[in-house]
């Protein structure tokens, strides 16, 4: 028998664009917001699954995240955006992603609706895999047990992944990540991500002041609702024509300056060349000190001779974290 296997990777953000080479297949079901390893848990099992029976397996999120739909005066920062989820997913092995749009009127749909009108109809599935708390439909109406006697009922497999807990029986949950985030613990969160973690940006002129300090810098602005401490980092960034450079990085409001507006501001070792205009994958590797105020600029350029040194020295002794790791961040 041929075999059915997906060579592309497709992203999806229409039902109406659905491929026929998608169809019966296993769909993970998910927001996935961070693809930690608790949701890799999911991805994991939906692979397979899928590869046992030799059909395509693929992913279904959510656009915008629901939180912030429900509550967009106070939108969940995301851990990964649309494009990097669909990275993250493609890195795991995974032949597409579908983004459904999370509107009014989808968020009113009845659960049997979703099953019948998009799982059957549009998806043609052969079977499901969501975590133990995923819900779906008005209300929420769509529970696990709700799923698994539609899966019954119409003949699709389901099926339910538990709680994915870390190393010291505490559970990995995006929310979770964000707060190590907060606190600068790049090291825990890293870990409950099993890659470690990035982001995103276009580089933005500044006020060219690094040049004079010996450090020149891209500048990065990160969403306004990120929660990433104050600080100085070990970074290692990826241009956009595939070459990875270590460096070290200060994302706060320049206290020694003019206390502006957070930015990113990332210097890295052996560059040279103009990086204006251009998008930046930035992977956060360490937490190397908080902002600072320094009683001269010497004293702060002194700071940085260290702080460049100190990252280097963990730069030298970087290892994957896992195969997806070395994945998303293949060596040069």
């Amino acid at each position: 028998m041929p075999s059915s296997r997906v060579t592309d990777f497709f992203r999806i953000t229409s039902l109406d664009e659905m491929p026929d080479a998608l169809k019966g297949g296993v769909v993970a079901i998910g927001n996935f917001d961070g693809v930690h390893r608790g949701h890799q848990a999911v991805l994991n099992t939906a692979l397979e699954t899928g590869r046992n029976q030799d059909i395509p397996v693929y992913a279904m999120s959510f656009e915008p995240h629901p939180r912030s739909f429900f509550n967009p005066s106070n939108p969940v920062f995301r851990l990964t955006p649309s494009v990097q989820k669909a990275a993250v997913m493609k890195a795991c092995g995974l032949d597409g992603i579908v983004e459904l749009p999370f509107t009014k009127d989808f968020a009113s749909i009845e659960a049997e609706q979703f099953v019948k009108n998009i799982l059957l109809d549009k998806l043609a599935i052969h079977h499901a895999v969501t975590g133990f708390d995923f819900h779906f439909g008005k209300a929420r109406a769509g529970t696990p047990d709700y799923l698994r006697n539609a899966g019954a009922e119409h003949q699709f497999g389901v099926t339910i992944v538990e709680q994915e807990t870390d190393e010291g029986a505490n559970d990995i949950s995006s929310s979770r990540i964000r707060a190590c985030l907060e606190e600068g613990d790049i090291t825990l969160a890293n870990g409950l991500l099993g890659y470690r973690w990035f982001f995103e940006a276009e580089v933005r002129h500044g006020d060219k002041r690094g040049r004079d300090l010996g450090y020149p810098t891209a500048n990065l602005q990160m969403a306004e609702n990120c929660p990433l401490k104050h600080g100085v980092y070990t970074v290692r960034v990826t241009t956009p024509d595939g070459f990875v450079f270590g460096g070290v990085a200060s994302y706060g409001r320049r206290p020694m300056f003019d206390h502006g507006a957070p930015m990113f501001e990332v210097f890295l070792f052996d560059f040279t060349g103009d990086l204006y205009g251009q998008t930046l994958r930035v992977n956060v590797i360490s937490y190397l000190r908080g902002e600072e105020t320094f009683d001269s600029v010497d004293a702060l350029i002194a700071q940085m001779d260290r702080d460049s040194n100190e990252a280097k020295t963990v730069l030298g002794s970087l290892q994957p974290l896992s195969e997806l790791d070395l994945a998303l961040f293949p060596p040069n």
